[in-house]
């Protein structure tokens, strides 16, 4: 697969700190990636990095297979976790304005914004000035002007912050509907369960160190633990532990309603799922059986901590 973006080994220090140590991520093209980790990880270090806000001490990075250049800004758009609109200037007129510092006209600029106001049903915001309307209301004329020249990659540092539920599932439609149409998308987020519904990859920056990054369903696969949430039918009140007998479990229902006993149980070493399978129905009726896969959320603070 094709990446859009390279970020090969970037230093970058501060005085005696350093905010990013030989930092290495590769975005697939048409890809959600997750750019996750701690407050003061080295995140927003690396997003200031790729919009040429700062520069690297050391390192390279690479769009479309090309050293970054200055003129690449027309081929990303970037939605900082702090907004930056002027507020007393008219909506439609900055984002005229800001849409042109992208390379597009005024006639295309108009074009698309009057797409983009209809799909949110904004039009009549046209007028107004920014500091007329609320933050969610602000931020969703921030994320029309960020995307609306279509660029390449798109970065979001905390795309929902300060939305409603509603407003929060409207944006992560919309993200999702760039990335299907081609866009190539970093994600940064403190949401576990938004990289959940929506990154295909993820990195994890902690103190300046990159400590994972891959496909996010292999890395889920990485962190299994062989463990299983079963339900068992049984007559016996004694099933768990007769089930510890053979395995380790954890009893998450000791009530046995309809008698259904629910437990957490962990393979040993040699045993297989087949081997756990064919004990339990020795010994009871199976009435459900599912491997725990970890969340996104486990995965972060067991690497973090793993890290420290």
């Amino acid at each position: 697969m094709k990446n859009v973006l390279e970020v090969e080994n970037v230093t970058k220090t501060y005085g005696n700190y350093t905010a990013l140590n030989k930092v290495s991520i590769a975005i697939p093209e048409g890809s959600v990636f997750g750019l996750l980790g701690p407050n003061g990880a080295g995140k927003t270090s690396l997003i200031r990095i790729i919009n040429q806000i700062t520069l690297p001490d050391s390192g390279a990075i690479y769009l479309d297979g090309k050293p970054l250049h200055q003129n690449h800004i027309q081929d990303i758009g970037y939605l900082p976790e702090e907004r930056g609109l002027y507020k007393s200037m008219k909506v439609g007129e900055q984002a005229i304005y800001l849409a042109q510092l992208k390379g597009m006209s005024k006639k295309e600029a108009k074009k698309k914004l009057i797409m983009w106001f209809d799909k949110f049903g904004i039009n009549d915001w046209w007028n107004k000035k920014i500091q007329e309307l609320s933050k969610g209301m602000a931020q969703k004329v921030q994320f029309i002007v960020t995307v609306m020249h279509e660029p390449k990659l798109l970065i979001f540092d905390e795309p929902f912050s300060g939305f409603d539920p509603v407003n929060a599932n409207l944006i992560k439609d919309e993200i999702l509907k760039l990335r299907d149409n081609g866009a190539s998308i970093i994600f940064s987020t403190h949401r576990m369960e938004s990289v959940e519904e929506m990154c295909d990859y993820i990195a994890l920056i902690n103190k300046s160190n990159k400590i994972l990054d891959g496909k996010l369903s292999d890395i889920k696969n990485q962190f299994k633990e062989n463990k299983f949430e079963v339900g068992l039918i049984s007559e016996n009140e004694n099933i768990f532990n007769v089930v510890q007998e053979k395995f380790k479990a954890t009893n998450l229902d000791s009530n046995g309603v309809n008698n259904e006993y629910r437990m957490e149980v962990t393979l040993n070493g040699e045993d297989t799922t087949k081997d756990l399978i064919k004990y339990l129905n020795s010994k009871a009726q199976i009435n459900h059986f599912t491997e725990i896969i970890p969340s996104a959320n486990d995965i972060f603070l067991k690497s973090v901590a793993n890290h420290e």
